[in-house]
């Protein structure tokens, strides 16, 4: 059976993994080495030096690029280390469009790094595709979109931004973390290039660091596999097993989120002490009929601003849990609350925080997979 015909919950246990022929081993071997025997020089089977390649990380390119319905995977030492080599796609001058709500180490790399190297960032309004229109210029080479993004959940309409791309000959990567594979297939929308923080729901565990490239471009591939195996940022076999073995229940845990996310989400608003939340869920969520159309549910990621609350009790507040860990990071079975001003988006200057609705007084939930009464009861002890 091909992994087309395969189901979405039978690719995650099954793509890329065949019993290994030396001992019959269910699982992947863990593929602990550097280097690989030589038959004479150049002569091998397909491995020669584990940066290149190795046999761990090849089945879980080939399982991740399945459940993306990607011809090609690649898989990067985090999540960073993707988006970095996707970038250097680029050479001065090159333009890039981006979002004006996206994640801040996302922000950092762009203005910190690679404006450095001649490279143009536009952080716009991507609620509408067609704000694109009018930065689009010769030199425009890639649009760089998340969605729902984060923290605020913006939608971005995928479909409307690859039309904009193709005709103006645009690379167009999506950033499908916050979705997963589970809840939104970017190619399928007209994306050429779709980047996963690994790490967060594919990983699920909270117990790896990785990224990967997906892509049904053979030129792309080419070329982002070249950047791959010159620049080095490739993980290890040990970290590719982890995930692995996290794929195999990702279709069982993304349910559960959705699960868990709607009866957060709905205990949330009109709460008294809270002011707004952000869901794709809700009716009223800015393009909730966008996200209706291209994702599958909703997930388990909302951001709450808090009432009449200054810095202190938003502090107070996010240590006051039991059942959430205050926590960088999301998307493991554990519930985690993040306050995004001061950790995952510090490096965002103030004012362009607060103007993507970063304020001071708004948290992030990932909310996770342990029983809905505890998680609630956890909220009401905290919240009132």
């Amino acid at each position: 059976m091909n992994h087309h015909q395969m189901k979405f919950g039978t690719k995650a246990i099954h793509a890329g993994q065949e019993p290994d022929p030396t001992t019959g081993a269910v699982m992947t071997p863990i593929y602990q080495t550097s280097t690989f025997w030589q038959e004479s020089p150049g002569k091998h089977k397909g491995y020669a030096y584990a940066r290149g390649k190795n046999p761990t990380r090849t089945a879980l390119e080939k399982c991740l690029a399945a459940l993306e319905d990607a011809k090609h995977g690649l898989c990067f030492s985090s999540g960073m280390g993707a988006t970095d080599a996707v970038i250097k796609l680029l050479v001065p001058g090159d333009e890039v469009i981006t979002g004006n709500d996206l994640y801040g180490g996302t922000y950092r790399m762009f203005t910190k790094v690679f404006a450095n190297y001649g490279i143009k960032f536009h952080f716009i309004d991507l609620s509408n595709p067609e704000n694109i229109i009018p930065y689009i210029n010769s030199k425009t080479k890639l649009l760089w979109v998340e969605t729902p993004t984060n923290p605020t959940m913006q939608i971005v309409d995928i479909a409307g931004c690859a039309a904009i791309a193709k005709t103006h000959h645009i690379t167009f990567a999506v950033d499908n973390t916050f979705a997963s594979p589970y809840l939104q297939n970017p190619l399928h929308l007209g994306a050429d290039i779709v980047m996963h923080s690994v790490t967060k729901y594919l990983g699920g565990h909270s117990d790896v660091i990785m990224g990967a490239l997906l892509t049904s471009n053979d030129e792309l591939h080419e070329r982002l596999a070249f950047i791959h195996n010159s620049c080095g940022a490739t993980p290890g076999p040990m970290d590719s097993f982890l995930v692995l073995r996290g794929l195999k229940t990702l279709h069982l845990r993304m349910k559960a989120h959705c699960e868990n996310g709607i009866q957060v989400a709905n205990f949330l608003k009109g709460h008294p002490m809270i002011e707004k939340v952000y869901w794709p869920g809700f009716t009223d969520h800015p393009n909730h009929d966008i996200a209706k159309k291209q994702m599958r549910g909703f997930g388990g990621m909302i951001s709450i601003v808090l009432k009449d609350a200054d810095m202190q009790k938003t502090f107070d507040i996010a240590s006051a849990f039991k059942v959430f860990t205050l926590a960088e990071s999301l998307g493991g079975v554990e519930s985690l609350i993040n306050h995004p001003a001061t950790m995952t988006h510090a490096s965002i200057p103030k004012e362009e925080r607060e103007k993507a609705g970063v304020v001071d007084n708004l948290l992030r939930l990932s909310v996770g997979v342990e029983d809905i009464e505890d998680i609630l009861a956890d909220l009401k002890e905290v919240l009132g």
